[in-house]
């Protein structure tokens, strides 16, 4: 137990500070437009469905600010390797940024889903508020036009068309209805595309529906450009809704009760997202520059069960223990990349990987490159871990243990129950630290 606090404690804490801060953004945003009295008439027409959407808007700010950091991995390997004053549980955090990256994307999955519910609400309280369906403050407010005086609150103005067709014009022909329908279908194809099956099986279809990601921030960036949530502005002189709401025939007759006037608010989520964004496209121009660096086969050795070995060399590359290269084959795919552990030590003038079959792209490399049949003795079956974890912890009495795997989910849950396993309590003492890299 006290391994297992001492292992993900940080963790625990990160994710908490997290869910807290999504928490706040959604209840303080929620009270805002549930109780400010600028919202007064637009709840009028709304009801709770205003704050139920725009509640999920803010948290979908905040998440789609953090959804590209955890992938950036030269930023992450900046972090890691630069601060040495962050200790190293703090360095460990940093790979764990794909378990990050997922649980922000299902909570932006989630704030969407109502966000999408709660506006599909708006528009047909919208459309029967303007067919004059409800009372008469409502129909006052839907009919407000936009003059040079006076400024509309219902977004409906087109009434000269089948009713039923309305919300559906609204939908399609606004900023924030069509750039609400791409990122929204965006979102999907690469929510349902990251699903482990297809992952594991059609890499391929997960890697360039992921990519829908551009499509995804640029219609998020113009979304709120169309500003068709509205508050009532102050006016001079202002006109008071406790006294005015139920003298809609007096509005612009006495001082008391001028016509209402409402304005958008201001766009703000590219506010949000554009450092993200920057960041991230700095980090795909540092890939593509390192991707134009050449890189030459030293030796191609396949071995038993379908495993390819490679040994690479590319000029001022240097590694350490336990890292992990990402290998791209314009034969098969110009935009894949692949994560494979370093087999090599780092003594050695070269880097190696040993690839297993175990999809279309492994499969597609295997067939792609020269085999020079070369064989080597291979101990075969499954490591007995109790045995070897002991001889480690033996020979290493005082050391720290870092522990890394770049492979299948099952194995690694036991490497992991393992490193806390034959960890010591005592600080002094030998301590496992496990990281893993599972796609």
């Amino acid at each position: 137990m006290a391994n297992k606090i001492i292992n993900n404690g940080l963790s625990a804490f990160i994710l908490v500070i997290w869910m807290g801060i999504n928490i706040f953004l959604f209840v303080w945003f929620y009270l805002f437009y549930d109780l400010g009295d600028q919202f007064f008439y637009t709840r009028h027409l709304l009801g709770s469905a205003l704050a139920w959407a725009r509640a999920p808007a803010a948290v979908l700010n905040f998440n789609c600010m953090l959804v590209l950091l955890p992938v950036c991995r030269n930023l992450l390997s900046l972090i890691r390797g630069s601060f040495m004053c962050c200790g190293r549980t703090i360095r460990k955090q940093l790979d764990k940024n794909l378990s990050f990256h997922k649980l922000v994307a299902y909570m932006i999955a989630l704030m969407t889903a109502v966000h999408v519910i709660a506006h599909l609400l708006n528009v047909e309280w919208y459309n029967n508020s303007r067919l004059g369906v409800y009372d008469k403050l409502s129909t006052a407010l839907s009919d407000l036009e936009d003059t040079e005086n006076t400024t509309y609150l219902n977004p409906i103005r087109k009434t000269d068309i089948d009713p039923q067709q309305i919300p559906t014009y609204l939908v399609f022909t606004t900023i924030a209805g069509l750039t609400g329908v791409i990122i929204t279908l965006a979102l999907i194809l690469i929510i349902t595309s990251s699903m482990e099956v297809i992952r594991r099986s059609y890499f391929e279809v997960f890697w360039y529906t992921h990519h829908l990601f551009i499509i995804f921030f640029a219609g998020l960036v113009f979304h709120g450009a169309g500003r068709i949530v509205r508050s009532q502005q102050t006016t001079d002189p202002p006109h008071n809704f406790t006294f005015c709401k139920d003298r809609t025939d007096d509005w612009g007759r006495i001082p008391e009760c001028p016509i209402p006037q409402f304005a958008g608010g201001f766009p703000q989520t590219w506010m949000w997202v554009i450092a993200p964004m920057v960041l991230y496209l700095c980090e795909r121009l540092l890939r593509f520059i390192r991707y134009m660096q050449t890189v030459t086969y030293r030796k191609i050795v396949m071995r038993p069960s379908k495993v390819l070995e490679l040994q690479l060399v590319k000029s001022g590359f240097k590694m350490e223990v336990g890292q992990y290269v990402f290998l791209n084959c314009p034969a098969i795919s110009q935009l894949e990349w692949h994560p494979f552990t370093m087999t090599s030590a780092p003594e050695e003038d070269f880097l190696s990987v040993h690839i297993r079959s175990a999809g279309d792209w492994t499969d597609k490399l295997i067939d792609t490159d020269v085999v020079t049949g070369l064989k080597q003795k291979t101990h075969y079956g499954r490591p007995i871990w109790d045995k070897e974890f002991e001889q480690v912890r033996k020979e290493n009495p005082t050391s720290v243990v870092g522990t890394f795997l770049c492979g299948p989910q099952v194995l690694g849950k036991v490497l992991e129950k393992k490193c806390a396993k034959y960890s010591d309590v005592d600080p002094r003492k030998t301590k496992f630290y496990f990281n893993k890299e599972n796609f």
